[in-house]
């Protein structure tokens, strides 16, 4: 099974802030109000859109877009 691809969004802007609040919260999607093991960049919910061949987009709080 080939690997799903994905990258970082392209609005750099976007990438900056996402990056500077995964600083803030120690790694965790600073999108998600729980700091459990679900919530670490790449989330859980992120994974499972990579392992679905027909979801294409971005994740929950942008940082990555599967192509």
């Amino acid at each position: 099974m080939p690997k799903a691809k994905f990258r970082l969004n392209g609005d750099a802007a976007l990438v900056a802030t996402i990056r500077e609040g995964l600083k803030r919260t120690g790694g965790y999607c600073p999108c998600r109000i729980q700091h459990i093991p679900e919530n670490i960049c790449i989330c859980a919910e992120f994974k499972a859109q990579l392992a679905d061949p027909d979801f294409h987009g971005p994740c929950h709080c942008g940082l990555y877009v599967k192509d």
